[in-house]
């Protein structure tokens, strides 16, 4: 999934770094793509350093009534989605290039699963020394494969569920029960030079592929095969046939035309692709909360939490002026703590005031006065 501002009708995203209260993750990431929120991280760097990875949570509420101080905000030239990571390539000319990759850890003695969120640079992603070659999991995974009927000298693939039928578009499909999620399309050396010749009917073959969600046309040759005079036996001149195959890619860029180099190397990638794509549809990804709006954690179906019973106390339940102490009273399990970290949000809101000093400090709700407005004069 790609959501890139330079595509025509897609809004520019942007990049917004704000200063938050919290001691461990001190700082929030926002990227908002058309007014809406498409993610929102809590992070313990505003940018990580070199060969580094800092630890996220995906944010899940926010406190309506959170002190955030915005201290940059840049337009998103790229974002996309990769597997389990989020890319983002920022506008401008250093700092520009970083992604948050979330991976699925086990819990100790069983109990299920729990989420983790790096945030990770260029910089640091090629520092990284990862002990995993891919990036999908080398788990085995059961294929459901449906070979067309027309094919006389079918690829193999071996420990996969294989059936036989007349498929609609391309020879090899792997199917999700009755939904189609890859097919390819395969072409001998001698059959695609032919259909090279008949270039138009090709065009519109390759453009049905192009149009699924996984798709790929595995050519039995290389690439050299169709320029080599002593294959082509003086039939088809060379610059023509490498115009054509300049043209395919061209006209279909989003079909990847693999030119395998032998039957059985053609078959091996297939068989690895449909591997890597039922791999791809298990792994854990970002999710783009295209309707996140300003949330953060604890879920609302929560009961309200100390933080949240501290600031109605503190706005609702003093007439006069007030201290921590009293305030602590009010609010049993509270420590004081939590009562300086929630009035000093409230005092940067200007929602209370404070007079005094060390134990003399009092504070006070500004409510306005009914009927009064303010003015310049």
């Amino acid at each position: 999934m790609t959501l890139s501002p330079a595509e025509p009708g897609v809004p520019p995203a942007t990049w917004i770094l704000e200063q938050t209260t919290h001691r461990r993750f001190p700082y929030r990431i926002v990227i908002e793509q058309g007014g809406r929120t498409v993610a929102a991280f809590r992070v313990q760097a505003r940018w990580p350093g070199a060969g580094q990875q800092v630890f996220c949570l995906r944010e899940e509420l926010l406190d309506p009534d959170e002190a955030l101080v915005e201290l940059e905000r840049v337009p998103i030239l790229q974002l996309s989605r990769v597997g389990r990571k989020l890319a983002v390539v920022l506008d401008r000319g250093n700092r520009k290039r970083c992604e948050f990759l979330t991976i699925q850890k086990e819990r100790k003695g069983g109990g299920g699963s729990f989420e983790q969120i790096f945030f990770r640079t260029e910089q640091g992603i090629r520092a990284h020394r990862s002990r995993g070659k891919v990036e999908l999991s080398a788990e085995p995974v059961a294929l459901d494969v449906v070979i067309d009927s027309g094919e006389r000298y079918p690829w193999r693939f071996p420990k996969a569920t294989v059936n036989r039928r007349r498929l609609p578009v391309g020879d090899y499909a792997l199917m999700d029960g009755a939904r189609t999620i890859a097919v390819v399309e395969r072409k001998s050396y001698a059959n695609f030079l032919s259909e090279l010749v008949q270039l138009q009917g090709l065009h519109h073959q390759l453009a049905d592929l192009a149009g699924l969600e996984r798709a790929a046309l595995v050519i039995e040759a290389q690439y050299r095969d169709f320029l080599d005079p002593k294959r082509l036996e003086g039939r088809f001149p060379r610059a023509r046939l490498s115009r054509r195959l300049a043209e395919l890619s061209t006209l279909h860029p989003q079909l990847p035309i693999i030119f395998a180099g032998s039957r059985k190397l053609a078959n091996l990638w297939t068989y690895r692709y449909f591997q890597a794509v039922a791999r791809a549809r298990q792994a854990p990804v970002v999710e783009l909360e295209l309707d996140l709006g300003r949330r953060y954690d604890p879920p609302a179906v929560r009961a309200p939490g100390l933080d949240e019973q501290l600031r109605r106390v503190a706005m609702e339940e003093f007439t006069a002026g007030f201290t921590t102490p009293e305030l602590l009273t009010k609010v049993p399990g509270a420590t004081a703590v939590q009562a300086r970290r929630v009035l000093t949000q409230l005092l940067a809101a200007g929602r209370i005031e404070r007079t005094g000093k060390g134990r003399g400090t009092k504070w006070m709700a500004v409510r306005a006065l009914p009927g009064v407005v303010k003015t310049n004069d």
